[in-house]
């Protein structure tokens, strides 16, 4: 999921669309549920080893994986910022090429000087995946991820607002060394529109490019490190340039038994700049640190 409010419109009907189209196509996707899989030698899944940047499975029809996430967000240029974004989600791989997944957004908001705290429930949205290539079967595996969503609080200032949006991604992944060493490479964009009865209508996007490496230690545990790099925009379609950041951070994968998984990771934002500003990093567009911390479970 996407703790970001990037999450709306039409483009779901879309991906539902090219997967009646390709759901009869030859990849015969993974064998046994995520933290199953991982556990036992030979084949691997992918989606969740990494930390923001995530591979291109799916799951087995007929599984359902209830998933929480939980991102936190902490240093911004005014000082005082700490935020944490939750999902509830219902993965449901419906064939091995095309899955949905219902959820629930959660926040809790501490920012400024004296704190400014609020939380609760903030929104919805739905995840749809549409498998375009396997890596089982082809050179890589590829993955749409569309994930139009609603969200009741803005996530720059913790206020209470309306924001609708949608993020795009395309996830791509290789085994470069097999069952053993596996690399990811994402690409997004997402958009967004927020209403505010305390301020004027804005309108919001952005890009982001991240890649990663997840070493098998043994099987169940996954070490590695992942970068990305991303950029700011006013506008719904890439208007003025805001500002741009790269992080940089390590991730865990561990299977917790045949029917649970953890992932980890801890982003350092280490280069980046506001648009017209004079510092380094860009503080005002995004954090200095990200953390997230994934728990899967299948039943």
């Amino acid at each position: 999921m996407r703790a970001a409010p990037f999450r709306p419109g039409g483009t779901a009907s879309l991906a539902v669309v090219l997967a009646v189209a390709l759901s009869g196509g030859i990849a015969r996707g993974q064998s046994a549920p995520s933290a199953a899989e991982n556990l036992s030698p030979g084949d691997i899944d992918s989606e969740h080893l990494f930390g923001f940047a995530e591979g291109s499975d799916l799951g087995v029809p007929g599984e359902t994986e209830l998933e929480w996430e939980t991102t936190g967000r902490f240093g911004r240029r005014s000082g005082g910022f700490r935020a944490v974004d939750s999902s509830l989600a219902l993965k449901m791989p419906i064939t091995p090429d095309f899955r949905l997944a219902p959820g629930l957004t959660f926040n809790a908001y501490d920012v400024g000087t004296p704190g400014r705290t609020s939380g609760g429930l903030n929104g919805g949205f739905l995840e749809t995946r549409l498998r375009l290539l396997d890596r089982r079967t082809a050179t890589f595996g590829l993955t749409l991820s569309v994930v139009p969503g609603y969200g009741s609080v803005d996530s720059a200032s913790g206020l209470p607002a309306r924001s609708f949006g949608t993020d795009v991604a395309l996830l791509a992944d290789r085994e470069i060394v097999p069952g053993r060493l596996v690399a990811a490479l994402n690409a997004s964009f997402g958009f967004a529109s927020t209403l505010s009865d305390a301020a004027p209508p804005a309108q919001g996007s952005g890009v982001e490019i991240a890649g990663a490496l997840a070493y098998q230690v043994r099987p169940g545990l996954f070490l590695g490190g992942e970068a990305r790099y991303a950029r700011a925009y006013q506008g719904l379609v890439l208007g003025r340039l805001g500002g741009q950041a790269a992080y940089i951070g390590p991730t865990l994968y561990a299977s917790l038994s045949p029917k649970a998984w953890v992932s980890a990771t801890w982003s350092l934002q280490v280069a980046g700049r506001e648009q017209g500003g004079p510092r380094d990093l860009d503080l005002t567009n995004f954090d200095r640190h990200q953390m997230r911390l994934r728990v899967g479970y299948n039943f």
